[in-house]
């Protein structure tokens, strides 16, 4: 299956969120193929629709005094932090052409997770809650939502992110849950460039998709204006 890869370097998240509802809605009319989007946001604390806001540890002023944006969101799961040093990655993916499987598709995202930080010669492993775990330490959270079969939202995989952020939060709503990262692990610094080739080779095993990176026109030329903190 052909698949666009989009590399987008660091982007809000209000504008990351408007630009996948709308290359949802083009693949659902089937206008465009699937696609994976590669990114790193600015630092950012989002809810689920499942999420608790008693799991972000300070105030909305005290975020925002930090630098920190704040979203509600559509995507299933609890509190989760994104920010820089994290490679962020969101499939649009048609799930009607892959027998509308959920689970297989949750698999598949923390297969792709896994297999990437074997090539980097970490050994880690699933638990009862979704993600990818190093040992007892998380060091992938996983949260989607699909919309008319259509993936949105995916994986944060901590490459060299300021661990300190965490500590806002309870991640994906559990309590004292220790995060972990590839540098920190491997003791040396990885460009997220690096992880990312090696994430695109496994998307393309594990979902079996031919990839190509268009070069002839932009991502933003699709987005409305976006959204601003609190609205997504």
């Amino acid at each position: 299956m052909l698949c666009t890869i989009h590399r987008l370097g660091v982007i809000g998240y209000g504008e990351a969120y408007q630009l996948q509802l709308e290359l949802c809605r083009r693949r659902l009319n089937g206008e465009i193929p699937d696609a994976v989007l590669l990114l790193e946001h600015p630092p950012t604390v989002t809810v689920g629709k499942t999420g608790k806001l008693d799991n972000v540890l300070v105030s909305p002023d005290e975020l925002k005094a930090n630098g920190v944006s704040l979203f509600f969101t559509d995507r299933g799961g609890d509190v989760t932090y994104h920010g820089p040093g994290q490679l962020v990655i969101y499939p649009i993916l048609d799930l009607r052409e892959r027998n509308r499987d959920v689970h297989a598709y949750v698999h598949d995202l923390e297969e792709v997770v896994v297999r990437t930080l074997s090539k980097m010669g970490l050994r880690s492993n699933r638990q009862s809650h979704s993600g990818v775990w190093i040992g007892e330490e998380q060091i992938a959270a996983i949260g989607i939502a699909i919309k008319h079969w259509i993936t949105m939202h995916g994986i944060a995989l901590n490459i060299k992110p300021q661990e300190d952020y965490f500590r806002l939060i309870n991640p994906c709503g559990m309590a004292g849950v220790p995060v972990t990262s590839v540098n920190a692990l491997i003791g040396r610094e990885v460009p997220l460039e690096e992880i990312s080739e090696i994430v695109i080779s496994e998307f393309q095993a594990i979902f079996g998709l031919e990839t190509i990176e268009p070069r002839d026109y932009t991502l933003s030329s699709l987005l409305p204006s976006a959204s601003g903190g609190m609205d997504a």
